[in-house]
């Protein structure tokens, strides 16, 4: 019989590709899509004809326990959240309601649903936040910065209060910053290889950017949820560090980018504006994922310099197009 799994931001960046994944592994693949009078699947398009979705929220409990019924998945994978850092500051309470009580409505659905599902919970570097270890592994203290970060705090924790008291099999993924050529604009990494393009293009004259010198461990999505997958197959719950081990900062993604389209001083083009800049910043993230390449043997398949070529290629393609 095949597996059943619900995903929840089915139409996010990592949402797609777990989708992919799964349907990959035989898997019957729900999505959760919030109500609205345009559907947003632009990463699932091409999915349409291959699973099923449900409408539901994170902030109505009683939608989510409608789709745990018209589902009846194995698998939950909670990935929706308002994830966007800079936004988490001017809307705090939403971010709060959607992202850290979004998981507590999903781990009560599920244990009122009373079916053994199993369920992965979507936790974030940004849980660290000043880091107080570098690299971070799954015993460093957490320290967020952010109306975010303290939101996935919460969700990180009540997991595993409710993997404890309840002894569900709930894990938490905490992936380090991981991007794709499907990154919302809004994401720095997408607003560089964009701007970039159309720099490259002639479509723009220069990139608006914040703080340059902040460092980040990148790794590409198509690698990252495989590890999702990974840790629901183990026969114990337990948490995970996703990441690549390695820190770059803008300006290095900024030097692989213009290198792209052969602009090697890119000054000119990059204007720092302080709209741009978190009232607490977060200067370096960097994770320890060797706990999950000793227990399921995950490790990162693609390299930063690869990484920012596909997105630089992918965008210049898609210029090009509308060009």
């Amino acid at each position: 019989m095949k597996k059943r799994a619900l995903i929840t931001g089915i139409n996010g960046m990592d949402g797609s590709y777990l989708a992919e994944f799964l349907l990959e592994k035989n898997y019957v693949v729900f999505g959760l899509e919030r109500r609205s009078s345009v559907k947003n699947r632009t990463n699932t398009k091409h999915l349409e004809d291959k699973i099923t979705f449900l409408t539901g929220d994170l902030t109505d409990q009683n939608s989510l326990f409608r789709a745990l019924k018209a589902s009846n998945p194995d698998e939950v994978y909670n990935l929706a959240a308002q994830s966007f850092v800079g936004e988490s500051w001017n809307t705090p309470e939403q971010t709060s309601d959607v992202t850290g009580l979004g998981a507590l409505r999903m781990l009560e659905a599920i244990r009122e649903y009373g079916k053994v599902i199993k369920f992965y919970q979507a936790s974030t570097s940004e849980l660290y936040g000043r880091m107080v270890e570098n690299p971070a592994k799954e015993t460093t203290p957490f320290y967020p910065r952010s109306p975010y970060g303290v939101s996935k705090l919460y969700a990180h924790w009540i997991t595993k209060n409710y993997r404890e008291s309840y002894d569900m099999f709930n894990v938490s993924g905490i992936l380090f910053n991981h991007e794709s050529e499907r990154r919302g604009l809004e994401f720095v990494t997408r607003k560089i290889t964009d701007g970039v393009a159309r720099i490259h293009l002639g479509l723009a004259s220069h990139i608006s950017l914040g703080n340059l010198d902040s460092k980040r461990d990148w790794g590409h999505a198509k690698d990252y949820v495989e590890a999702m997958w990974m840790m629901l197959q183990l026969e114990k719950p337990e948490d995970y560090v996703i990441a690549t081990g390695e820190a770059h900062s803008i300006r290095e993604f900024l030097d692989i980018a213009f290198n792209y389209v052969g602009i090697k001083d890119w000054s000119s083009y990059v204007k720092q504006d302080p709209r741009y800049f978190r009232p607490a910043e977060v200067d370096v993230l960097r994770g320890d994922y060797s706990k999950a390449k000793k227990d399921f043997g995950w490790y990162p398949k693609t390299s930063f310099k690869k990484l920012v070529e596909l997105m630089m290629q992918n965008d210049i393609n898609i210029l090009k197009g509308e060009k």
